[in-house]
């Protein structure tokens, strides 16, 4: 028997390019947003939140949901965009039909993102419509477009990046500096464009490079100027020691400038990393103006180093932190509690190596108060030869901390460094256009090559003399104001004087304390 084919009318219409139910209107909702937070730019947003409104209100076939936003982002991937976020949300949980939005490139620069969100959403039954193309993703057609739009449109998010990057690197080559001014203590962006002075912040910077050089660890500058109610770069109350850590160690506060010391790895994720030597940076000399001095920042950066190789703990605020010393194995002394949990509870500092080796270290434990009443007999045992000291604490800065000879060294060297290097470019051309021995060429480059590198660790090994020199200065230096603002001998101990004054006590085996001053002095009591 021949098949009988009966055709069934379909009831219900589907949802097309530009159609809606039979009988319901399509729940409609917008998105917008723009990439950066400019005045002209905000502009564009509020009109396209505006048009928005409107444009869905005016059609009698679409009922008006929402228009979710977004500011000031990149849409290269979707993690931060939160209005879109929602707006997906809320699409999957069946509360939208219908989204518009200005372009495939509003939506997504990332192809894959685009895709994925799109895909999500037909699934759900849930239609998006990009003005500017003219595409419904339900459309049979929808998703080769959309490819093809995204594709372009991630390629377009690359140039501009590829272009910005270019125009960043121009202006770091041109030597033009710009700093993060929101949140970079004692700076602010000048009328020319260039990092500006302000002087209110400069002395809380100036604070902290003085502290440290007195000998203040980080930690203890930290809750000093949180005691003071000085706020940090964020307006917070209280300080971090990282940020501490890098405020001492940034050269923009010398006048300086190192550019790119970080770069985007992805354009499209964002994500950058510190740079180790993939792109080359920019030092920039006297960029903008300083706030401290080239010779005190360069001995902060020494001090940094001292400390580093005396192991020194950079986390303790007590002022006796890494100053005594057994003089039995030359270890530091650090705090140790007896009784905590007694009436009889007290602080006691004691070799930390007392009791890691088979021999047991000699020296006795010392008291804070022991250390503090000693120090004044050792410091006022110095008092009455206060001039004296002053005198030659001024013939040892000029002696032992004047680097005029390092300086005309440095500058040899780096003559040496230019001419070699210049060496070196001739022979690489001249092995390029001529026919010329290839073993002698090596040899003679190779020779080249050792002269530049001896000169450039000899240059290293000078200026690091140099920092050495520049901070026994500056210490000799506050040592001096010490003595010169102490009229008569002290009564109680003094925090100040203490961290200025005493570089180093040693505990010996018999109980003696040997102070040793910042300028050599050595006093036993």
């Amino acid at each position: 028997m021949a098949s009988n084919v009966r055709i069934i009318p379909a009831t219900i219409r589907q949802n097309s390019a530009n159609g809606t139910h039979l009988n319901a209107k399509r729940r409609t909702a917008a998105y917008a947003r723009v990439s950066t937070d400019s005045e002209e730019q905000l502009t564009s947003y509020e009109a396209q939140v505006d048009y928005y409104t409107k444009y869905i209100k005016e059609r009698a076939d679409w009922e008006f949901v929402k228009v979710y936003t977004d500011e000031g982002i990149s849409a290269t991937n979707t993690k931060k965009r939160d209005g879109f976020k929602q707006m997906i949300a809320d699409a999957l949980d069946g509360k939208i039909d219908l989204i518009i939005t200005k372009s495939v490139s509003r939506f997504a620069r990332n192809t894959v993102d685009s895709l994925v969100t799109v895909r999500q959403l037909k699934e759900k039954g849930v239609e998006v419509y990009f003005e500017k193309e003219n595409i419904y993703t339900l459309d049979s057609k929808g998703e080769l477009l959309i490819t093809i739009m995204s594709s372009l449109a991630q390629e377009e998010s690359r140039s501009i990046s590829e272009n910005v990057t270019w125009g960043q690197r121009k202006r770091m080559a041109d030597g033009k500096v710009s700093l993060p001014y929101g949140q970079f203590l004692g700076y602010e962006k000048g009328e020319d464009g260039l990092p500006k002075i302000v002087e209110s912040e400069a002395e809380i910077v100036r604070m902290i490079f003085r502290l440290f050089i007195e000998g203040k660890t980080p930690s203890a500058i930290a809750k000093h100027l949180a005691s003071q109610g000085i706020s940090s770069p964020a307006g917070k109350k209280t300080w971090q020691v990282a940020t501490l850590k890098s405020i001492l160690t940034n050269e923009k506060y010398k006048g300086d400038a190192l550019l790119q010391k970080g770069f985007t790895v992805d354009f499209l994720t964002k994500k950058r990393k510190v740079n180790e030597g993939e792109v080359p940076q920019y030092y920039v000399q006297n960029s903008h103006p300083a706030i401290i001095e080239p010779e005190e920042f360069d001995a902060v950066q020494a001090e940094i180093e001292r400390r580093k190789s005396l192991g020194r703990p950079s986390g303790c605020n007590s002022p006796f932190s890494a100053k005594i010393v057994c003089g039995d194995c030359g270890g530091f002394y650090g705090s140790k509690v007896w009784g905590s949990n007694t009436k009889y509870r007290r602080v006691i500092w004691r070799c930390n190596e007392k009791y890691k080796g088979d021999k047991k270290c000699k020296t006795p434990h010392v008291t804070e108060d022991e250390v503090k009443e000693k120090f004044l007999e050792a410091f006022n045992s110095i008092f009455e030869y206060r001039e004296e000291l002053i005198t030659n604490c001024r013939l040892a800065q000029k002696s032992l901390c004047d680097c005029t000879d390092l300086d005309l060294e440095i500058n040899e060297l780096h003559r040496e460094i230019e001419v070699v290097a210049e060496l070196s470019r001739k022979a690489i051309y001249e092995n390029a256009h001529t026919a010329i021995d290839q073993d002698k060429w090596h040899e003679r480059n190779g020779s080249y090559l050792e002269r530049h590198r001896k000169a450039t660790e000899r240059v290293d090994e000078m200026e690091s003399l140099k920092r050495e020199r520049q901070s026994k200065g500056l210490m000799l230096e506050n040592f001096i104001k010490t003595l010169e603002s102490c009229k008569e001998v002290l009564e109680e101990f003094d925090k100040r004087v203490w961290m200025s004054a005493i570089d180093i006590i040693s505990v010996q085996p018999e109980g003696q304390l040997i102070f040793s001053f910042k300028d050599g002095t050595e006093i036993k009591v």
